[in-house]
């Protein structure tokens, strides 16, 4: 066994580690191979921190990814930006590097003023919009799930609206929200009255437990309509060591993803991933330049593939 002859080398470094050499043959290998789980990407403009547009546009394809994800402040700044240049300037960016506009993040809106962005979501072909669960905080049992089932309920307009837009709505199982524990994670699709509503799930805030994320992947089905490849590793709260911050990542840090892949491949899950982390302070990319950013990106894309 390789772990037995490169006793210096665990399982995790060793895919890292090879990812790189072996990037261009387990490309074609996987794309032969039916039973392994094909991601689609998403790229976070926030993981290149306020960065213009402009040098962030360019790495999209280099990710593999799909569609652009757009984050307003403190994350990111780049919704800003595109008020800045217009949005006539900005449909010429995207075209200029090929580029898609497929998710807005939208902390700052919440859930119940997503509306206010539809217009512009229409016009750029956004298909889902991420924003917090806001309510009650700390309940359990027949509160929980009754709030949540009002969480619903309040979010009809918004839904409509979504609907009639051609985007779908993201809830995050952020930490301190209402949604923000598996029982509530399960109720939200539960309730759910539409594929139109749905989880975008991060790991990062749960139990770092792969059978149990697994097992949370598979019971949401098709109401799971984003996914963050995100760890929590040494948190992303206070100012860390690099190398401690990137534990963030599946590559580098030491929650086990085989289980939650294999999940994602027994639902067919056909939503985008996003390789995610947070650094601090919020705004800054995740390593100084662009280059390096995408460099990282590949590196877990590399690593999630090969599982």
């Amino acid at each position: 066994m390789l772990r037995s002859s490169l006793p210096s080398l665990n399982r995790r470094q060793f895919l890292g580690t090879t990812a790189g050499l072996v990037a261009a043959g387990a490309t074609a290998a996987l794309a032969a191979d039916s039973n392994k789980y094909q991601f689609k990407w998403a790229l976070a403009s926030c993981m290149y921190g306020k960065l213009p547009l402009a040098e962030i546009l360019p790495e999209v394809k280099k990710t593999g990814s799909e569609v652009l994800d757009i984050w307003p402040m403190p994350h990111g700044n780049q919704r800003e930006q595109v008020e800045e240049m217009g949005h006539d300037a900005f449909a010429e960016l995207l075209d200029q590097h090929a580029v898609r506009l497929g998710v807005l993040t939208h902390y700052r809106l919440g859930p119940f003023r997503l509306s206010e962005d539809a217009a512009f979501a229409k016009r750029f072909g956004v298909k889902l919009m991420i924003t917090g669960g806001s309510g009650p905080k700390n309940l359990k049992g027949k509160e929980l799930k009754a709030a949540v089932k009002e969480f619903v309920k309040k979010l009809e307009p918004q839904l409509k609206t979504a609907e009639e837009h051609g985007y779908a709505i993201g809830i995050e199982n952020h930490a301190n929200n209402l949604i923000d524990s598996p029982d509530s994670v399960r109720w939200l699709a539960e309730f759910s009255p539409s594929p139109s509503l749905g989880i975008a799930l991060a790991p990062y805030h749960l139990p770092q437990d792969p059978e149990q994320l697994g097992k949370l992947i598979e019971d949401l089905g098709d109401r799971l309509l984003h996914f963050y490849a995100w760890e929590h590793g040494h948190g992303c709260m206070t100012k860390l060591p690099k190398e401690e911050e990137l534990l963030q990542l599946p590559a580098r840090g030491e929650l086990e993803f085989g289980r939650i892949v294999a999940a994602l491949n027994a639902i067919q899950f056909a939503g985008w991933t996003e390789i995610f982390m947070h650094p601090v302070p919020r705004g800054i990319p995740i390593l100084p330049t662009a280059s390096e950013v995408t460099a990282e990106i590949n590196r877990n894309r590399r690593f999630l593939a090969m599982l």
